[in-house]
Formats: C-alpha cells, structure tokens, sequence
C-alpha cells in the first residue's frame, strides 16, 4: 500500500506508478477501484480556520469527526450534513473528508442547504500524470476560471486524488424539532412532506420510514422561531394525521434517516435511488414496496431489495437513477455499480477522464460499472 503523508509524496507516486491505482480515503463507502492501494489517509489536519469567515480548509485524509470537532467547538458544522456509510455497508474505520468529497456524501439536510458539492468552494488534486491542481480558493468570493470543484465532487477518485478541500461552513442551530405523523403510506406521506416543503416555514429535512409508518420534518433555528415555525407547521399537517412534535431527540432521529440505519444489518442488496420527488411513492411501489427510507421528499430512495434484483430495470419507466450501494461481489460483477449514461454523456465523461487521468490509472473502471 502506498500510504503518502503530504501533496509532494502523493503527486511523486502517482507520477511513478506503472499500473492501477485503488485510490482510498477510510475505506467505508464499499466502493473502490482495482490496483495497489493508493491511501489518502496520512493527508491530515485543519490548514486553516475562519470562524468569522465561515471557511474552513483541511487536507483531504482527515477524518470527518476531527472536522464536525474543529466545527462544533465554534458553534458551526458542515451545511449539508454528510452521510455515514459504515452502518449500511458494515465497514470499519473512521470516513475522511476527501471521501465525502469524492462522493458527494449530502445527508436529508440537502432540501435546504444543497449537496456537498454546493459547499465546496476549492480543491487541491492531484491528477492522472501526477500533476497538482488548484481549483477555487480558501474564501467565498472566487469566481474565475473553470468550476473544477463541482466535477470533482461525486467523482469518486476517478479524475484525481484530494488533498486538500475547502467549505464554507454554517452556524449550528440553537434549536430543532421533529414534527412527525404517524400511520401514512407512502404516498400519502410524500403529500404531507410536499406540503411541509412548500410552506414558508423553513423545512431542513423530510422523510419517510416506510415499514415504521413515520413521516418525519425537521425544522431548526433560534428557539422562538422554531416554536412559532412547529406550531404553524402542526396545523398545516392536521390535514394528513395527528401530529406530534420531538424536541429532544431530533439528532438521533436524523442520524437514522442520514445513515438509512432501518436498512443496516439486514440481508440483501441496498441501493440508492434518485428520482423526482413526486415520483418517489411510484418508484417504491415499482421496486416491490420493500423497507425502505424516503428522503429529500419523496426524492431519494434508500431500498432494501432481495439479493440480486435488478432495480434499474424495475424503474425502467421513470426517470432518475439507482445505485448498487450494498451487494455481494458476484451480484456488483452482474448489475454493476452505477447507473448506465446515455451514449453522449458516457462519451463526454470519458473524454474528461482521458484529460485528467490520460493512463487510465486512477481507480480504473470504478464509475463505468
């Protein structure tokens, strides 16, 4: 395993490498390419910390925790809430920054703050020839040039390796509360979260435990507004069932969704579906009516499905896209990993490939099946 501990090291054994790269970060997402391990994980530590800026810029091997801790003691956290993989995917180790880069990790939080991608605001990379890219910068204003930043994230190591990354970061809230009904189907429960999403009061979060019954909104901000916000939101749900409201289990209650931790544990394959939210309730029922967790409103799909089913054929019908997040070697090697492209988007990503990665060594193959 090649396991570098600064930019210079990385970018010298890339431009030394004869064959395939595994370009690893924690190693907890399930997914990786073939070839000698190439590990982010000695690429660590802040770089730099504006509280007052709301920028932070940290080398890509340091693990997320040590992120949220630096965050937290400032009263500030990441916008778009990433996700922990490990319970669904059962790995150990702790995820690193770059790697939610690299796969854009954006938690039930994104329906108001964006994805990761949409926090990003630089990357330092190295490319397929060992050469280091700069993209974007350390501060909000920046403005010139290509937007790199945004095609690296979800890029999965394909064009490049992190080294380092920077956000813009926003203050924690003073309070939260989970509004939640109780007993919905699945589409009747899209129509309660459409309803929250398209109301004045601020929604952070809406989803849909399917096999519990609950549908969940999460509204979060200064301590009389989200009193006032919960109360107008209560009766505006009325419509569709009782409605309670949860004041101090609200992180627990959202870690849940974020890691679609109903599905951990459990045997068969798990994907990930992305759909337009008003067809999430005709995808589910598409794929079988399997436990699943609905976020985004309807918009994602995390689905727990029989070892082995196809669900890009079983959604064939609707647009979006399903990922094979959890399976077996032997099912990965059948259905493969990602969606398949159109013709002409394949041809272009590949032709971006080329450019960054003109050997093909980096993670080769990895976002082609």
């Amino acid at each position: 395993m090649l396991a570098p501990v600064s930019e210079a090291e990385m970018a010298e054994a890339v431009a030394a490498a004869t064959g395939p790269l595994r370009v690893s970060g924690g190693g907890t997402r399930g997914l990786a390419g073939a070839g000698e391990t190439l590990s982010t994980a000695g690429l660590r530590g802040v770089e730099l910390y504006e509280p007052g800026a709301l920028t932070i810029v940290v080398r890509a091997g340091t693990p997320l925790c040590d992120v949220e801790e630096a965050l937290a003691a400032e009263g500030q956290r990441l916008p778009f809430e990433p996700m922990d993989h490990r319970r669904l995917t059962g790995a150990e180790g702790a995820p690193t920054i770059g790697g939610v880069v690299a796969a854009n990790a954006s938690g039930p939080r994104r329906v108001q703050a964006g994805a990761c991608r949409d926090s990003l605001i630089g990357v330092r990379v190295v490319d397929g020839t060992g050469t280091v890219v700069k993209n974007g910068g350390r501060v909000m204003k920046n403005v010139t040039g290509f937007d790199l930043v945004k095609l690296l994230a979800g890029s999965w190591g394909t064009l490049g390796v992190l080294t380092e990354v920077a956000f813009k970061v926003l203050p924690a809230p003073a309070a939260s509360a989970t509004l939640e009904i109780g007993g919905l189907e699945p589409g009747r429960a899209v129509a309660a979260l459409s309803a929250a999403l398209c109301s004045p009061y601020e929604v952070s979060g809406a989803a849909h435990l399917t096999e519990a019954g609950r549908t969940l909104v999460r509204i979060e901000g200064f301590e009389a507004q989200v009193a006032y916000r919960a109360e107008r939101l209560a009766d505006l749900l009325g419509r569709f069932g009782a409605v309670s409201v949860d004041r101090e289990g609200v992180a627990g209650t959202w870690a849940e969704v974020r890691d679609a931790a109903p599905l951990a544990g459990r045997a068969g394959d798990v994907w990930r579906v992305s759909v337009r939210p008003s067809d999430g309730p005709r995808a589910w029922a598409a794929l079988g009516e399997p436990p699943a967790v609905i976020d985004w409103g309807g918009g994602l799909i995390w689905a727990l499905l029989p070892e082995g089913t196809d669900a890009r054929a079983a959604l064939a019908d609707l647009p979006g896209h399903a990922t094979l997040v959890r399976a077996s070697a032997e099912v990965r090697a059948r259905l493969g990993t990602f969606h398949p492209e159109a013709p002409a988007l394949a041809r272009l990503a590949a032709e971006l490939r080329a450019m960054f990665d003109p050997r093909g060594i980096l993670n080769p193959g990895l976002m082609e099946r």
